[in-house]
């Protein structure tokens, strides 16, 4: 068994991660931290985990934490992250962080775009992001990983291994994506109060969305190309789910989309979350799922691509628990099939 120790616990990801786990053969959930909550059971936060998990909210103590917990997921906030995951990893415990914390490849960049200062800035750049399908053998042997961002895990996906096939040019990619309302997190915001969204769709952080350098980076660090990428996101009226609309350059006019769909169909052919199909994505499709949703159509000169995932499973959790499995050489699918 592998123990499971959960650092903020009470969130909307955090949640997903523990009803993943509880299904999980080979876990064992034995430490649940929280600030807010602590000395409380998590039935009184999530109450629909009553008589599943009987488990006490406690603070986080880096002592009492490492003595019996093998692997750690760290839910907390950008910036609040590194100092904990910096205390984990020190102890030789293996950690996947939620935040953004890791995924930048420099302290420059993490800076411009968190505002913030970094407590393990030795360790960025040289953790490996969490998309097992692109950077599996890096994962398995490693100490910490960067959880991805969920929007760019819809974008990075079927960029990244175009790109690397030379099929369409790294840049003037645009990605506009929809998000459900979960995707904001736990933590009351006027933007997502009911009265505010529901019935209503609107775009937010124009040109200022800290995904944006994590979808150019990661992008660039697997492809070997330069990437430009205007992104812009949308926050529309549904729990959950993120829906991408790329569009992209071909890198040579005659080539056709059944070329970019055979390349996707080739590169992810043994991957058992990715569906490459001519079916056009949907969040309902996807919706509790780790799966990864992707077609492409042709219009006019450029490739538009669409995916699809929950923002909250393949988005966040069970991308982790994916992580999870590859990191203790389990199979990659143990509960989330």
């Amino acid at each position: 068994m592998i123990r499971i120790g959960i650092v903020g616990a009470t969130g909307y990801t955090a949640y997903e991660l523990i009803k993943l786990l509880l299904g999980h053969r080979d876990a064992q959930i034995v430490r649940l931290t929280s600030r807010s909550d602590h000395g409380t059971p998590i039935d009184k936060t999530h109450p629909a985990l009553r008589n599943r998990l009987d488990v006490l909210l406690t603070d986080f103590e880096i002592d009492d934490f490492s003595q019996n917990v093998d692997c750690a997921f760290c839910c907390l906030p950008h910036a609040a992250s590194s100092p904990v995951v910096k205390e984990l990893a020190d102890r030789g415990i293996r950690t996947i962080d939620f935040s953004a914390d890791y995924r930048l490849n420099d302290l420059a960049s993490f800076k411009r775009w968190y505002q913030a200062e970094h407590a393990d800035e030795g360790r960025l750049g040289n953790v490996p992001y969490g998309i097992p399908e692109l950077w599996r053998t890096q994962i398995r042997d490693s100490l910490v990983v960067a959880n991805p961002g969920c929007f760019p895990t819809t974008s990075i996906m079927p960029l990244a291994p175009l790109l690397r096939a030379g099929l369409i040019r790294g840049d003037d990619i645009i990605v506009d994506s929809k998000t459900g309302v979960s995707g904001g997190g736990r933590t009351p915001k006027l933007a997502f109060h009911f009265p505010e969204c529901n019935e209503s769709i609107s775009a937010y952080a124009v040109g200022t969305h800290r995904h944006s350098p994590e979808m150019e980076q990661i992008t660039e660090r697997f492809s070997g190309c330069g990437v430009s990428i205007h992104f812009v996101p949308h926050l529309v009226p549904m729990d959950r789910g993120i829906l991408s609309t790329i569009y992209v350059n071909k890198m040579a006019l005659n080539t056709s989309v059944n070329d970019a769909m055979a390349s996707l169909s080739a590169f992810y052919r043994d991957e058992p979350f990715v569906r490459v199909s001519d079916v056009l994505p949907s969040t309902k499709d996807v919706s509790g799922t780790n799966f990864c949703d992707i077609t492409v159509r042709e219009v006019g000169s450029r490739w538009v691509i669409v995916s699809a995932i929950d923002n909250l499973i393949k988005g966040a959790s069970g991308a982790a628990v994916q992580n999870m499995n590859v990191m203790f050489g389990l199979e990659e699918t143990e509960g989330l099939l």
